[in-house]
């Protein structure tokens, strides 16, 4: 049984988005422009995510807003949820957490830390995955456990069945290479570097962080049959 998701799209119109996460979700994908406004008008879905954006989760804007009252009434119906960076962020926002600026940019293909979650089955404990991101969850939510983390702090909560990852894991190299480049608030010199470091080995190395979307859809899956069998 493929799930059916909603893909609150926050990116802010990137082609990419959309490409990269209907290719690494094994589910019936319903994408809503959520930077442009556009929300579903129901909750009548398996589950849904939330992507990355350019924007930060506490600026006051009606799109953010709204965003965040749709996600928070969606989990309060039970809906199983992953955020990816920004929709990490968004999530732990809207269940109570903290979000705030980092002060620096962590970018580039890193290290990040599991802690053993279902979430990250089938992956390494110590993994290689691409960020990109100047905001992160400062404090969590109550009741949610962090189960993935690195040197800049938080890289993962689990609040019941709502799920937040700060990295990547859907990139792939072009667009990791189209990221950085648009960073034209950063020096020459270190999107170079960033860019240099984008190469096929780093890039096969990233592939097990990927396992993320398989165990977020089977999980999904898992919940509905249990649904049904009640």
């Amino acid at each position: 049984m493929r799930p059916r998701i909603a893909l609150l799209d926050a990116s802010h119109g990137d082609p990419n988005t959309p490409r990269n996460f209907r290719r690494e979700l094994d589910a019936d994908l319903t994408r809503f422009d959520a930077s442009g406004g556009e929300l579903p008008s129901s909750f009548e879905f398996d589950a849904f995510v939330v992507t990355g954006s350019r924007s930060s989760v506490y600026w006051e804007e009606p799109w953010i807003d709204e965003t965040r009252s749709w996600a928070r009434t969606a989990i309060d119906r039970g809906l199983p949820a992953l955020g990816i960076c920004w929709g990490h962020q968004l999530l732990a926002d809207a269940l109570g957490g903290t979000v705030e600026d980092m002060g620096e940019y962590e970018l580039g293909y890193r290290t990040v830390r599991h802690t053993g979650d279902r979430l990250f089955e089938g992956v390494p404990e110590s993994f290689t995955v691409f960020t990109t991101h100047s905001d992160a969850v400062t404090e969590l939510p109550d009741g949610a456990e962090r189960i993935a983390e690195n040197d800049y702090g938080i890289h993962g909560f689990r609040h019941g069945d709502v799920y937040g990852v700060q990295a990547h894991p859907e990139y792939d190299a072009r667009t990791a290479e189209s990221v950085v480049r648009g960073k034209d608030h950063l020096s020459e010199e270190r999107i170079e570097a960033v860019c240099a470091g984008i190469t096929e080995d780093a890039t096969a190395d990233a592939t097990a962080a990927k396992r993320v979307f398989d165990n977020f859809c089977a999980t999904v899956r898992a919940e509905e049959t249990a649904a049904a069998d009640d």
